[in-house]
């Protein structure tokens, strides 16, 4: 079942107009909520990024109590152990073209199933670059192709991420992950100014570990100690592999970051 524009509706059902700006040109935002046992985690820190990625695109604001409503009947409809519930906001219904129209926007929630991911994997670096300049740098956007490639790319040599670099050389994220690195014994993740989201797991470990915000240039990978990713998904996953480089099995200080992080979002389903 999915909620789209104040129905609940099936999925075979589920209809939105083929002038929708999210489709024509990605004018949207969204949002990955893990859904676990009928609880959503961290739904207040997501729904706060869905209005600041709004408003950085120049949609109007998401209703809040909207969204929470949508996202209750689609949960207690699909009751599930592990899921992957989605919140896509878009510029609606518009003439071809950059410019918007007069329409509302369009709002859509829908959950799917999700698997627990492995505690460890393997990351490559890619070449292309994120532009921590660009107008749209930090915002959880509906326009992911970049992504879509280098996230490919990563398949392709048997990982599960990609790592970019800025267009200053400095390490900033992978396609849908936050990254962190061990170096000289210090647990270091790229500033938010490196043009990498503001990702709800990646703030939750900083504060619950005191990881340090830092410059790191890329080349950092090649003598880090330690290295994992997070995400909503991910929770705290450790990178055994960058490139052709292979690194132990899961190191101390991700080994803390992992138990810790598992420990208060257990005690705190929505920390804010």
């Amino acid at each position: 079942m999915i909620w789209v524009n104040g129905t609940l509706t099936a999925e075979d059902d589920a209809t939105l107009s083929v002038l929708d700006h999210g489709l024509t040109v990605g004018d949207g935002v969204f949002e990955t909520v893990k859904a676990e046992k009928g609880e959503l985690f961290a739904l207040t820190r997501h729904l706060d990024r869905l209005t600041r990625s709004a408003r950085g695109l120049g949609l109007p604001d998401p209703d809040h109590d909207l969204v929470r409503e949508a996202c209750a009947a689609v949960l207690a409809a699909q009751p599930m152990p592990l899921g992957r519930l989605r919140i896509t906001y878009t510029g609606g219904r518009a003439p071809l073209g950059s410019e918007r129209g007069d329409a509302a926007p369009t709002l859509v929630v829908a959950l799917g199933t999700a698997n627990r991911r492995p505690d460890t994997t393997a990351v490559v670096t890619v070449p292309w670059r994120r532009n921590e300049h660009s107008a749209v740098t930090g915002l959880k956007t509906t326009s992911y192709a970049e992504n879509v490639i280098a996230l490919a790319a990563a398949h392709r040599a048997d990982a599960s991420e990609a790592l970019l670099a800025n267009t200053a050389g400095l390490l900033c994220e992978g396609t849908g992950s936050n990254v962190f690195l061990v170096l000289d014994g210090r647990l270091l993740t790229p500033t938010l100014a490196s043009g990498c989201l503001a990702g709800i797991t990646r703030r939750l470990v900083v504060d619950w570990t005191g990881a340090e915000e830092t410059d790191v240039p890329l080349e950092a990978l090649a003598d880090a100690e330690e290295v994992f990713l997070t995400s909503t998904l991910r929770d705290v996953q450790a990178v055994t592999r960058v490139d052709a480089r292979t690194l132990p099995g899961i190191g101390p200080v991700t080994r803390k970051a992992m138990e810790i992080f598992a420990d208060r979002a257990a005690r705190h389903s929505d920390p804010v």
